[in-house]
């Protein structure tokens, strides 16, 4: 072992840190200011100039497309024969809040986050706080590692060891109609609205937004209304803790 990760391991200011994230992730980070950002949710966030704030919201969106990438290479590569309907629904099966939060858990992020433990005690308001800080840590990793070697983390490290993707082949996520039929059984009024793109944007993408008894549960973006509202959905049962 290099001597570099030899002192990080064990005689570094920083040793208890760097063990847990070598036990969680298998590989020793070279920066370890990006994995902590990586699991600080904006609950708990300095702030920054012009209303940011210093939390893993920018990671969440860098790992969310390079955990896009790397699974719809995955999929392509698996289902040579289906159509791309298909490989967007088994997308969404292994991206979706819910099991992206389910592997957050399985890997051990809810002891490395960095949040308002008031939120422990409200599902609401934890909503998907592990599958983003998941997300998070891809993005982590691309920066510290570069895209090969997250390809094969994510490829060795969670999909082969955490998903079944044969069995979730099998399984039905249609988030819109659970919370259609969720709210019929509570009698609740849901509403799906498209929203107008800003005056002047060119923006191809649909957003949509979902109310329940109208309050406003999610919104979702995506280049087909029909997938925006399916991601409006899951956001949705996320709130609720459906």
């Amino acid at each position: 072992m290099p001597a570099l990760r030899l002192y990080r391991l064990y005689l570094s200011r920083e040793r208890n840190y760097v063990r847990a994230l070598n036990n969680m992730l298998g590989f020793i980070p070279n920066n370890l200011t990006l994995y902590k950002l990586a699991f600080r949710h904006k609950s708990v966030a300095p702030q920054l100039k012009e209303g940011l704030k210093n939390s893993n919201e920018r990671l969440e969106f860098l790992g969310d497309a390079v955990l896009g990438a790397v699974v719809g290479e995955l999929l392509f590569k698996k289902y040579p024969f289906r159509d791309e309907g298909f490989l967007t629904e088994m997308r969404s099966k292994i991206v979706n809040r819910m099991h992206l939060n389910q592997l957050a858990r399985k890997i051990g992020i809810g002891d490395m986050m960095d949040y308002d433990t008031r939120m422990i005690n409200n599902p609401a308001k934890q909503g998907s706080l592990m599958g983003d800080a998941f997300e998070a840590l891809i993005g982590a990793i691309y920066l510290d590692k570069g895209y090969a070697f997250t390809k094969k983390f994510i490829l060795n490290r969670i999909i082969k060891a955490h998903v079944d993707i044969d069995a979730l082949e099998q399984t039905e996520t249609n988030f819109k109609s659970k919370l259609i039929e969720w709210c019929q059984r509570h009698g609740k009024e849901v509403l799906f609205e498209l929203m107008p793109n800003e005056e002047g944007s060119k923006s191809k993408l649909f957003t949509v937004k979902v109310f329940v008894d109208n309050e406003e549960c999610g919104t979702g973006q995506d280049f087909t209304k029909k997938n925006a509202e399916k991601i409006a959905a899951e956001r949705a049962c996320e709130l609720l803790n459906i």
